[in-house]
């Protein structure tokens, strides 16, 4: 058993609440155990500059830890975001527009914003699975409101990570595990299983081709339970 009563093939308690936020055109606040991140999406009919004359659309995303999101109070990023925060932004766009049509999004650019709230550990995995939450219900709004003939999102998609924590493998790390952990793996993939993003480091240890394969069985299922919950909450009951 883990520190919090877990199993090694446990998620934690999973919450996802649509549009908590009045003004962005989609909007979610999701709570993976106490990793809480407000994710928004906000439409502009205006490109970036260097888009100029492609036949597509664009989605974007920016990623911030607030203040008092951990332990002790982590300082603002005004000056310029960390590294850390450019990668981890550059994932959640990377990662969205993977499953998004961007030829039928011609015209618009969506900046997805991931707020994390609270913070003990997977809040990369957890501002993707949000954000696809608010993106899809800011698509949602453009077909109701005529500006696409269609939902660009070819397929669903969430993110999870995996560890191995004393020499075993486990699903959905909190930051006590994170912090310890032998093997950080982080893993996006789509409701086929097809692979997004797979992210895989040794941090006390190497591991095997075996223990990564397990890594992947146990991401493979809670990411399917994360998306069967972003169908629930969106009221997706068939195939699109």
């Amino acid at each position: 058993m883990r520190t919090d009563g877990r199993t090694a093939e446990q998620s934690r308690l999973l919450e996802i609440i649509p549009n908590v936020n009045l003004y962005a055109e989609g909007s979610c606040l999701i709570k993976c155990g106490n990793t809480h991140v407000l994710c928004t999406a906000s439409v502009d009919d205006c490109l970036p500059a260097w888009m100029n004359g492609k036949d597509s659309g664009w989605i974007t995303a920016e990623y911030s830890l607030l203040p008092r999101s951990t332990l002790t109070r982590v300082a603002r990023e005004t000056k310029g975001v960390s590294g850390r925060t450019q990668e981890i932004q550059r994932l959640i766009g990377r990662s969205l527009r993977a499953v998004t049509d961007l030829k039928d999004l011609k015209g618009f650019c969506i900046q997805i914003d991931c707020d994390v709230l609270q913070a003990d550990g997977g809040t990369r995995t957890a501002s993707i699975s949000g954000a696809f939450v608010a993106l899809y219900l800011a698509m949602q709004k453009l077909v109701r409101e005529g500006k696409l003939a269609r939902n660009p999102i070819k397929e669903f998609m969430a993110a999870v990570s995996c560890g191995i924590c004393a020499g075993k493998p486990v699903l959905d790390l909190d930051y006590s595990e994170d912090s310890h952990a032998d093997a950080d793996t982080n893993f996006v993939l789509t409701e086929s299983n097809r692979i997004v993003e797979v992210q895989a480091t040794a941090e006390g240890a190497t591991f095997s081709e075996a223990e990564f394969n397990e890594l992947f069985r146990l991401a493979k299922a809670g990411i399917h339970k994360i998306i069967c919950e972003q169908k629930r909450i969106l009221g997706i009951t068939d195939e699109r």
